[in-house]
This record gives structure tokens, C-alpha cells and sequence, in this order.
């Protein structure tokens, strides 16, 4: 998946400090990135390329000895050579690592652009630097980084898999049932009300497979295992689902991608790992 680089090792640990010239930076555009296509594929500007560009910068984490820093530009006006990336479309021109990070530092520029402001007396917040924390100068508010947890649901019926195509996003392929926990559920329960909310099924067996963290949409990804109980006629949410059907271990036609939960779940049953 994604996250795995080993042995390569990420460590988030926070610190406050200036970047120096060598270091890697990000620069987002909303699902873009900041990015220069050399020959071994797609880089990130150093920090002294962004030199007269950069308003502010941030430190984000490293890996192994490799620092990141998040950048927020003064302007339009972009460095010579560099254009603006989609991140999901041009994943086999990175490394894996490069798509980590770029996740993750993703992840932390959707919270430090949603909370420029304090959310109970509306005064500009300010960084904190002890912490990876924003602190408002007026009330006292502290606020962290935002994780949403979410369920994806790998429900079977011996050896068929359910599986379904989503109404909304930019994914339109073949993948599992998935939804946020809301306020007061547990995990298990969201596997259990998603189910019925989207294919009007009943489960059983809640077993729990692996997680991801998802920085595209600030997620932290829990996957489930579920056994159908009862009756395997589907009732289709077609306002969250385009399709979904049975499908056979034999019959599911689906590469792995080392890069998703969904996938790496999906590939564990047709190798016939789980059931």
C-alpha cells in the first residue's frame, strides 16, 4: 500500500525550523502538486528553487534524512520548468515514496488551509512551535490536525465478493462499500449501517483487516471483513452507488496496485486469503 516504503522510515515527529536550499518542497493547487518532469520521472522543487516564490514554509516530516517542508507561494508565478501535477493520475511517473509523502503532506495542507482562522472568535490563528498545532492569540483555541476515520467493507458470501461502482469522485472503477464513522458509532457499527444503507444487507463476522492513512481527503482508512447473514438480494442506494453485484473469486479481474486498501483487500480474496 501506499504507506508502505520500507526500509526507507518515515518519521512525523514535529519540529520548528527554516528550511535550508536542499530541502524538498510541496506546493499545492487544490488535488495538484508543484512538480518538474526530468528523466527518471516527477520531482519536487528544493527549497532554493522556490527562492522569491515562497511566502511561508512549514516544516511537514522526513524520511530516513530527507526533510519536507510545505510551502504556500506569494503568487501565481511558478519556477522555470515546474507545472502544476494531478496527484491520482500520474502516480507511475513518482516513486513510492514521493506518493506517500505527497499524501500525506496533502493531508496537513487541507487542515492548515481550513483553519487560518479560529472557528470560535474568527481572529487569525498563529503555528505553534512546540507542536504541530495552531493556536488562536485572542480566545486560546487550540486546534490539531484534523484525521477522519472511515470503514471499508470487504463483504463476502463464500466465495463471492461484493463489489460496487461509486456515483461520486473520480474513481469510477469496480471497488468495496466504504463509509465515515459518524458521532458515537464504533467502527463495527459503521460496517454494519453502511452495509444496510447502501445494498440492504444484514453482516456478521466483522473481522478486521489492516489500515491506511488517505491524505488525499484527510482519512485514516479501517478495513473490515464481513460475512453476508441472510438473504443476498441487493437494495441499491443509488444515490451514493452506481452498481453493485456478486461476484465470483475466478471472475474478478482487478491488477494489484500497491498503493490501496480497497485493492489490497480485494487482492487478499481472490488469493483466497480471506473469505
Amino acid at each position: 500500500m501506499l504507506q508502505d516504503i520500507f526500509p526507507k522510515q518515515y518519521h512525523v515527529e514535529f519540529t520548528w525550523k527554516e528550511p535550508a536550499a536542499e530541502d524538498m518542497c510541496f506546493v499545492f493547487r487544490g488535488q495538484e502538486v508543484l512538480e518538474r518532469l526530468d528523466g527518471e520521472g516527477l520531482r519536487l522543487p528544493t527549497y532554493g528553487e522556490l527562492a522569491g516564490h515562497a511566502e511561508r514554509a512549514v516544516y511537514l516530516f522526513r524520511v530516513d534524512e530527507k526533510e519536507y517542508f510545505l510551502v504556500w507561494l506569494k503568487d501565481e508565478t511558478i519556477p522555470e520548468g515546474y507545472a502544476w501535477h494531478t496527484m491520482r493520475g500520474e502516480r507511475g511517473r513518482k516513486t513510492k515514496e514521493l506518493i506517500f509523502a505527497e499524501s500525506t503532506a496533502h493531508h496537513l495542507d487541507i487542515w492548515y488551509r481550513a483553519n487560518r482562522f479560529c472557528g470560535h472568535c474568527g481572529a487569525p490563528t498563529q503555528h505553534d512551535h512546540k507542536e504541530r498545532m495552531l493556536r488562536c492569540p485572542k480566545c486560546g483555541e487550540m486546534i490539531f490536525p484534523k484525521i477522519c476515520p472511515a470503514v471499508i467493507i470487504a463483504l463476502t458470501d463464500g466465495e463471492r465478493l461484493l463489489l460496487c461502482r461509486s456515483q461520486r469522485g473520480v474513481y469510477r472503477g469496480y471497488g468495496l462499500i466504504a463509509g465515515f464513522v459518524e458521532v458515537g458509532e464504533t467502527a463495527e457499527e459503521t460496517v454494519r449501517r453502511e452495509v444496510m444503507e447502501e445494498v440492504g444487507l444484514r453482516v456478521k463476522d466483522i473481522r478486521y483487516y489492516g489500515s491506511q492513512p488517505w491524505g488525499l481527503v484527510g482519512n485514516l482508512s479501517l478495513g473490515y471483513y464481513a460475512r453476508l447473514d441472510g438473504d443476498d438480494a441487493i437494495y441499491l442506494d443509488g444515490q451514493e452507488l452506481a452498481q453493485a453485484d456478486w461476484y465470483r473469486r475466478e471472475d474478478i479481474d482487478l491488477a494489484p496496485d500497491d498503493y490501496s486498501l480497497t485493492n489490497d483487500m480485494i487482492q487478499a480474496f481472490i488469493r483466497g486469503d480471506w473469505i
